[in-house]
């Protein structure tokens, strides 16, 4: 019973693995490290509290109402979140107009946007690259089981070294598509929530700030 379900296990690991072989083996085990170590990091990225932090709105908007703009400045200037540098941005030009405040809240939404962007489309490579890897893999573990049909001068071919080459295609591509998949959904799951924050982070910042918009840029915007 449990003894041999344990065997039966055990021999389907040592399969899979002679079938990857060294070289696919580590390929597909670094990738999906990297995809860990990626998801984890953007998965802390994407937090509320990292791109529009509560305290700080409420913060910000209490220094705003004292009239207190350089203990607000300050506030948003040692805030290393999203919100936190396209306030800074904002609050730092407010004295040339409310229109240059809204245009450097913009450039610098934009840029911190990028950003995170930027760190995400390492998950959308990685779900491109691994059923690339395992289609190369599918290739190789055919072309070698045709050469081996191919060399064979009488009689049928080595079933078990056939087996080998058909083994190695299918391995390959279903650890491919087993990376691809979940990094694929990981990078739509982690872009939508992204997409979200910012435009959260545009309302608000502007919400904050509109207090400086005076009634000729209101009839301009």
């Amino acid at each position: 019973g449990a003894e041999t379900t344990a065997a039966d296990e055990i021999s389907y690991l040592n399969w899979a693995a002679r079938s990857l072989g060294w070289v696919y083996g580590l390929v597909f085990l670094g990738l999906s490290f990297v995809l860990v170590a990626l998801f984890v990091m953007n998965l802390l990225t994407a937090r509320r509290e990292n791109v529009v932090p509560a305290e700080l709105i409420e913060g910000f908007e209490q220094n705003l109402d004292a009239k207190q703009y350089q203990e607000a400045y300050d506030l948003a200037k040692a805030d290393d979140s999203f919100l936190g540098h396209v306030l800074s941005a904002g609050l730092g030009k407010v004295s040339d107009g409310y229109s240059q405040s809204l245009e450097a809240m913009q450039e610098v939404g934009e840029e911190e946007n990028m950003r995170l962007e930027h760190r995400l489309s390492y998950l959308a490579l990685i779900g491109t690259l691994s059923p690339m890897i395992g289609l190369l893999g599918t290739v190789n573990g055919m072309i070698d089981s045709f050469k081996l049909i191919a060399n064979t001068q009488s009689g049928a071919p080595d079933a078990q070294a056939l087996a080998q080459g058909i083994s190695t295609a299918l391995f390959t591509t279903f650890i491919g598509l087993a990376i691809a998949i979940p990094a694929l959904a990981a990078y739509n799951i982690l872009r939508n929530r992204v997409a979200q924050l910012v435009l959260e982070v545009g309302i608000v910042s502007e919400n904050l700030m509109s207090r400086f918009r005076k009634p000729a840029d209101a009839a301009n915007p």
